[in-house]
Formats: structure tokens, sequence, C-alpha cells
């Protein structure tokens, strides 16, 4: 088997196609980006670890609405708005790199 190598960009547009998608599975989008199931499960755990997210970080912002601290909760939602933002902005490029692909 032949070891491909992919550009940074291109994993890390992989990684926030998936995390864009709730309801997607990892096979689902490596099967629609024609990468390894594998490839792409072990790129999300380093952009994870990359982030220092850990598996009870996902109720981070419920959590901190109940401890009632108006400023930590203002400064999680605007580090969630900042991903949001990010990976509206991977969307727009990979949806511009798959136009381009496209030979009708």
């Amino acid at each position: 088997m032949v070891n491909k190598h992919y550009p940074a960009e291109f994993k890390a547009d992989a990684v926030a196609l998936y995390r864009s998608r709730p309801g997607a599975t990892i096979a689902q989008i490596a099967d629609d980006l024609g990468v390894n199931r594998e490839t792409l499960r072990s790129w999300v755990r380093a952009d994870d670890r990359r982030r220092g997210v850990t598996a009870g970080s996902a109720a981070s912002v419920a959590g901190l609405q109940a401890s009632g601290s108006v400023e930590a909760e203002n400064a999680a939602l605007r580090r969630r708005i900042r991903e949001l933002e990010e990976e509206r902005d991977i969307l727009r490029k990979a949806a511009r790199y798959f136009a381009g692909e496209t030979r009708w």
C-alpha cells in the first residue's frame, strides 16, 4: 500500500468539515474526501490533542452557565464563535477547492 502525503491545509479542512457536521461520521466524511477512515480519525485525534480537548470539555459551556459566572460564560461563547467562524471559513475554502476540481 502506498503512503499518501496530504498537505496540512487539506488535513485541517478535513477535520473542520468533520466537526462542522454534527450528524456525520468519520467514515462518511472520509469516503466523501477519498481518504482512509483511520487516517481521518488520526487527524481528528491529533487536532484534539493540539487543542487540548478532553472527553468532558464538550459540555464546558453548559457547565459554565451552571456556575453563574457571566464573564466566564461570555469568554466561552466568544471562543465558540471564533471556532465556528474558523470552521465556516474552512468550509468555504473546501467548497472552492472542490468546485475547481469539477469538470462538467
